[in-house]
């Protein structure tokens, strides 16, 4: 490995960094340490961090400050670390999960699950989007099946991911959680998942809290 390649190795583009609450799924409300890191192909319309996607306007961070950082916001009280975007899987994750697990925090992942998998976590959250399916083996591992919802389309869309999860899972292993989230000032997305969930027990909302709360 030459010298730049090994530098590359051990840092990451990273958009922001923040302790905040989650706002999101099953884990909303709690105190969480996010990482987001630059770089993403998928392209969705709707994105509100739009900014993220090119890769080389971020600053590359050493894994070893990030980790640092993880470790004071233990102490500062967050419950686990968020690894987000962009879209992490575009960057191989092995080497972050390694360096961060000195710090002690459960890893969560918030993944649209193209790329090649990498990186070791304890909560998966998959938000697939249709235009670009995620991976089999995101399907697989994901504990949490969130999709956006702007109209019906996306409404079969969130069967047919729940569907291909449940068949991607080994026997005996239980689904993912099952979310459906509006997606952002979008009424008649609010009103499909709503409906759909009031009449699906086994799908639950998420609302995007931490817009509404004002915080980041």
């Amino acid at each position: 490995m030459n010298a730049a390649a090994a530098v590359e190795a051990l840092t990451l583009p990273v958009v922001e960094t923040f302790h905040s609450l989650q706002g999101e799924g099953v884990h909303t409300g709690r105190s969480a340490l996010f990482i987001r890191l630059g770089g993403c192909s998928v392209g969705c319309s709707w994105c509100d961090t739009k900014h993220s996607w090119p890769v080389a306007v971020h600053p590359r961070r050493r894994l070893d400050s990030l980790t640092a950082e993880v470790q004071q916001a233990a102490t500062a009280g967050a419950a686990f670390v968020v690894i987000t975007g962009g879209e992490p899987l575009e960057h191989p994750l092995d080497p972050l999960c390694t360096t961060l697990a000195a710090a002690g925090l459960p890893l969560h992942l918030e993944t649209s699950g193209v790329g090649p998998w990498s990186g070791q976590f304890h909560w998966i959250t998959l938000s697939p989007k249709p235009h670009r399916p995620p991976s089999a083996e995101a399907l697989r591992r994901c504990q949490e099946l969130k999709v956006v919802v702007h109209d019906a389309q996306d409404l079969a869309f969130a069967e047919a991911m729940a569907s291909a999860a449940l068949a991607q899972r080994r026997s005996g292993e239980p689904g993912p959680a099952l979310l459906l989230q509006p997606g952002w000032d979008c009424p008649e997305g609010q009103r499909l998942a709503i409906g759909f969930v009031q009449a699906h027990p086994g799908w639950r909302l998420s609302l995007q809290s931490h817009k509404w709360l004002g915080v980041r």
